[in-house]
């Protein structure tokens, strides 16, 4: 039993060094890989340039779609778009944290590739706590685009994310196997208007319930 508790107690020392060497890579304008709510994801501070430039180059994206972010909490949400209408709060209300992102009319000075030609900008609470504690220690936005190269499956496990990056990246969060099957549900709102860009782990009846 003794042994049992030393080994746990190293484990958690050696996951809180791999978080702290996450964050400082972070700071520095690096990507890493982080476990979110649906898929692995590439992180990076969505409010360096250089850094999602990085992301761009790591994943292949298609620039006619945009990166979606992760903040830590409403005040954080507030300082990257412009406005955040009724409708936006009522689905944040039910579904937030989780796998549910709102794409809304972006802030000022936002990298390009996080915005969509309607000047919108994706994002969301998670609700996995690697991904919020990250987002939090940082204390700026955290891009969340998938970990697989464009146009390939969704990394569920490191090992997968690994295979994709291992050659440009060094450091993998691992949080073992992730249960997402579609990614998050895509929702562009603009005024009192709302359409469903893709349908992820949030059906489409489940928002249209909550917005009646």
């Amino acid at each position: 039993m003794l042994q049992k508790k030393i080994e746990s107690s190293a484990q958690k020392d050696r996951a809180v060094e791999h978080l702290s060497e996450a964050i400082e890579a972070l700071r520095r304008g690096e990507v890493i890989v982080f476990p979110t709510e649906t898929f692995y994801g590439l992180g990076a501070d969505a409010l360096n340039a250089a850094a999602v430039e990085q992301v761009v180059s790591l994943k292949g994206r298609d620039p006619e779609r945009p990166i979606p972010i992760i903040v830590a909490d409403r005040k954080m949400l507030e300082s990257v778009v412009s406005e955040v209408p009724p409708m936006a709060r009522r689905l944040m209300d039910c579904f937030w944290p989780g796998p549910l992102t709102l794409v809304l009319a972006a802030g000022k000075s936002l990298p390009e590739p996080l915005l969509n030609r309607n000047g919108g900008v994706g994002v969301r609470i998670s609700s996995h706590p690697v991904a919020t504690h990250l987002v939090d220690a940082l204390g700026r936005p955290l891009t969340a685009t998938s970990a697989n190269l464009s146009g390939k499956e969704p990394a569920r496990t490191n090992e997968e994310a690994v295979a994709y990056f291992s050659d440009r990246l060094k450091i993998f969060l691992d949080g073992g196997r992730l249960k997402g099957t579609k990614g998050s549900t895509v929702v562009e709102i603009v005024h009192d208007q709302w359409r469903v860009i893709r349908e992820g782990e949030i059906p489409t009846p489940e928002l249209a319930k909550t917005l009646r």
